[in-house]
């Protein structure tokens, strides 16, 4: 009898405890209501998360939290607590959660993955010293300058092929300072290998692409065959190697020849033979890197670059107010340099509003709380996966006001560079969270923002956009600003606009700069 008592209560308390897994600690911030054992889970979308946060947001407060099974999100859908918490606080919340899937894709291998240790510093250490304002403006511009004139002319001779036009000119701008080579056309290794990656890396990255295999570990021993999500993360990270590999084998065939460059990955061997190789990076770890760089550095860029050019095609009052200021700046007889950015601000204006209205990274990566900590009497658990959910914080109508709209004025008193705003202490003052926040914001900063302002007025200045025209109708086609692809990283998918040069003046010109940039370039070829 007494056996079989301890047995029922033994039963009782098991069912118990099962059942508080998924319950949410009323000390956290709120949320939608769980489900024993699953938590939030079933209620988290395969594709489109980001605009559930913002309806959540709306419903539960600008600071509210998830389960999935025992574990913790919390979503800070708020400018003040991503301050207090992720910039002020980031010895705590500079971690990562853990990622099956990233590991499949990395081996454990990537910046944007890794934890706040001894690799991640010595490789954000590399990119920060390598796209410092001051390399960039010393040293790197001018293949940015280069790389621009050629995309001016590319777009004069074939307007047709802007979309793969932006995207080589972002790659063939990092690839030249990374590896020391070119993108001479889109269709070169070049041009394409990095949208190779990251048309992969994007969707089997994206929150809810996979099931929670990080909270519920017996799913990562479903094997492949069986699993469309494991197979896709193996594929990609297949991917990442045979490209970045062979980016490197090139540089080191290269280098055999007795061929040195000016470029990040040359300095960098010279550096390690020199010195000796640094014992927190292995070669896989090394190879990723410079991959990693080039990563950043393209695909985002592009995504943005081609959100602009569809705002510019949409909203022709845009264009005309920027050639205002353009035309005083630079006339017809020269493309505006970064010299101009003072005397050009509503370029900068437009620049963010793209990147508000449009964000690449929708949900970003998560940071991981290392300990518990509380916000505004609040519990953020141990371990908590914490989130700033970029698209919902740009489209919140009560931080940016009529925020469907694509709308530069909100910037007209935003006349510096995105990361001034990032590190001031004045958090209702920042213009975007397209970077990041904290420790983990963007290393690539200041050369995503000198090349998107770059690029940004030297379009406007040399020609008009607008929305394409049936040439059986002669009706205009109207344009879909809400046609982006899904992943955790989105750009327009591709579209049709009509560009035309401004004048003959600006043709000229145009083509006069092209053939300065033809000579600086060869050493890249």
């Amino acid at each position: 009898m007494f056996a079989s008592a301890v047995l029922v209560v033994g039963i009782c308390l098991l069912v118990y405890r099962l059942l508080q897994v998924g319950k949410r600690d009323p000390r956290m911030p709120p949320g939608p209501p769980t489900v024993p054992l699953l938590g939030n889970a079933h209620q988290i979308p395969a594709t489109g998360l980001y605009k559930q946060m913002r309806e959540w947001a709306q419903q539960y407060g600008s600071v509210f939290s998830l389960k999935v099974g025992p574990s913790s999100i919390v979503v800070l859908c708020d400018r003040k607590a991503i301050h207090k918490l992720l910039v002020e606080k980031g010895s705590i919340y500079s971690d990562r959660p853990p990622s099956y899937v990233g590991h499949l894709l990395t081996q454990g291998d990537h910046l944007a993955l890794e934890q706040m240790d001894t690799t991640w510093r010595e490789k954000r250490k590399v990119i920060s010293h390598n796209f410092s304002p001051k390399q960039l403006d010393e040293n790197h511009f001018r293949v940015q300058e280069s790389e621009a004139t050629v995309l001016m002319t590319n777009l004069l001779q074939n307007p047709d092929n802007f979309y793969q036009d932006v995207r080589r000119y972002t790659a063939s701008v990092v690839t030249s300072i990374t590896y020391g080579f070119r993108a001479s056309s889109f269709e070169s290794f070049w041009g394409h290998g990095v949208y190779d990656v990251m048309e992969k890396w994007t969707s089997s990255m994206e929150p809810g692409a996979a099931p929670p295999v990080d909270v519920f570990t017996f799913l990562q021993y479903i094997p492949a065959s069986l699993a469309f999500w494991k197979r896709r993360a193996i594929d990609a990270g297949k991917t990442m190697d045979e490209t970045w590999a062979k980016s490197r084998r090139l540089v080191e065939e290269r280098r055999a020849r007795g061929e040195k460059r000016d470029c990040i990955m040359d300095s960098l061997l010279d550096e390690y033979e020199k010195k000796g190789w640094p014992p927190s990076i292995s070669q896989h770890s090394f190879t990723n890197l410079l991959g990693e760089i080039v990563e950043g550095g393209a695909d985002t860029t592009a995504a943005q670059l081609l959100t602009l050019i569809l705002a510019f095609a949409l909203h022709p009052e845009v264009q005309e107010k920027a050639r205002a200021e353009i035309d005083a700046a630079c006339g017809t007889d020269r493309s505006p340099r970064w010299d101009d950015f003072a005397a050009i601000p509503y370029v900068n204006c437009i620049v963010k509003e793209g990147m508000r209205w449009r964000p690449v990274a929708v949900t970003a990566l998560p940071h991981r709380a290392r300990q518990a900590d509380e916000y505004e009497g609040m519990l953020i658990p141990k371990d908590a996966t914490v989130f700033i959910p970029t698209w919902a914080l740009h489209h919140s109508d009560t931080i940016y006001p009529d925020a469907e709209s694509f709308n530069p004025d909100r910037y007209e008193k935003h006349t510096r560079l995105a990361n001034d705003y990032a590190g001031s202490p004045d958090y209702a003052n920042r213009d975007h969270y397209n970077y990041g926040a904290g420790r983990r914001i963007c290393p690539g900063i200041h050369l995503a923002e000198r090349n998107m302002w770059r690029i940004a007025s030297k379009l406007l200045w040399a020609f008009e956009f607008s929305e394409p025209v049936d040439p059986v109708t002669e009706k205009t086609v109207p344009l879909d600003p809400n046609a982006y692809n899904p992943g955790i990283l989105q750009a327009p998918l591709p579209f049709k606009v009509q560009i035309k040069v401004r004048s003959q003046a600006h043709e000229a010109t145009i083509l006069r700069e092209h053939a300065e940039a033809q000579g600086f370039l060869k050493q890249y070829d």
